[in-house]
């Protein structure tokens, strides 16, 4: 199994940066990326056995929005692959973090169309273009990262069943490193669009690349169910990194609700019995949720 990361932009919060913008966590690529690295160490540190690149809000369409050439969008985001294949590179080259781990692994961020809107789309699936316009707007960015020297891409927090099915069609139609696909869903069955999870497990179960399909940003007292749905449609191994169990609010741009990232040991092992092997956490978590689940399931086998 592998225990994934929590949340990039909570951490920068934290840290004292306005993420009030439409590029969102990516903007600090180019502000600050010394602040992206540090919070990568920190998930490196609390034990996490992979890190997600900062390029879940980061496109070409979303660069070029704000003004930056085609040729500045591509180097961002292969900037955000190289700073966390370079922070991964320090910490394993310190044989003291060595005990115990294997070599952490770089997962290229792929975030859905909705993280590109800034709306608040990825937890409603309420998107403005169909199929064809989800293959074209991801065609070139997934390119690019599977390209990037990441050791895997992360197709994440994807609320609708076109979207995957566009990715799908993408992951099928060229090589390159594997790739995990993991959805928001809205209960314990279905996406936020309201497909049952089950159907787009089964249509991404046939695609080579595809090495792992499960849940994410999702409430936590629903990925048990989730999860179970997800098994019996593929015999991939799963992936859950749930958010805290807070709601956000896309029109406040505000988080409410109550958090379960104090039972997060707990819950990690709830979820390797329903069936996940990779495991971490999401919005609203961070480093001590991380800290966590290694103690929880790892260091205490």
């Amino acid at each position: 199994m592998l225990v994934l990361d929590g949340g990039l932009a909570t951490e920068l919060e934290k840290a004292g940066f306005d993420l009030d913008h439409p590029l969102w966590s990516a903007r600090v690529l180019e502000t600050s990326p010394s602040a992206i690295a540090r919070v990568h160490r920190s998930y490196l540190e609390a034990g996490a056995d992979c890190i997600t690149t900062a390029s879940y809000q980061a496109t070409l369409v979303g660069f070029e929005r704000e003004g930056r050439s085609r040729a500045e969008a591509k180097a961002l985001l292969r900037r955000s692959v190289t700073l966390a294949l370079e922070v991964r590179d320090a910490f394993w080259a310190d044989e003291r973090n060595r005990a115990g781990r294997q070599r952490p692994l770089v997962a290229a961020s792929v975030g859905p169309y909705g993280a590109f809107l800034a709306n608040g789309a990825e937890y409603t699936g309420e998107y403005d273009r169909d199929e064809a316009g989800l293959l074209d707007f991801h065609r070139e960015r997934l390119a690019l990262l599977s390209e990037s020297g990441a050791d895997l891409v992360a197709c994440e927090t994807l609320p609708s069943a076109a979207e995957a099915r566009a990715l799908g069609t993408l992951l099928a139609a060229s090589p390159g490193v594997p790739a995990w696909v993991s959805f928001s869903c809205r209960d314990g069955e279905r996406l936020r669009d309201g497909t049952p999870l089950s159907d787009c497990v089964r249509r991404l179960d046939a695609v080579p690349r595809v090495f792992a399909i499960g849940v994410n940003c999702t409430a936590p007292e629903h990925v048990e169910s989730l999860l179970r749905a997800a098994s019996a449609a593929t015999a991939q191994p799963l992936v859950a990194y749930p958010n805290s169990g807070e709601s956000y609010d896309a029109a406040r741009k505000a988080w409410s609700g109550t958090s379960r990232a104090r039972d997060w040991g707990e819950l990690g092992r709830a979820w390797r019995a329903a069936g996940a092997r990779l495991i971490g956490g999401c919005c609203r978590t961070g480093p001590a949720e991380v800290r966590r689940l290694r103690e929880s399931l790892v260091e205490s086998r």
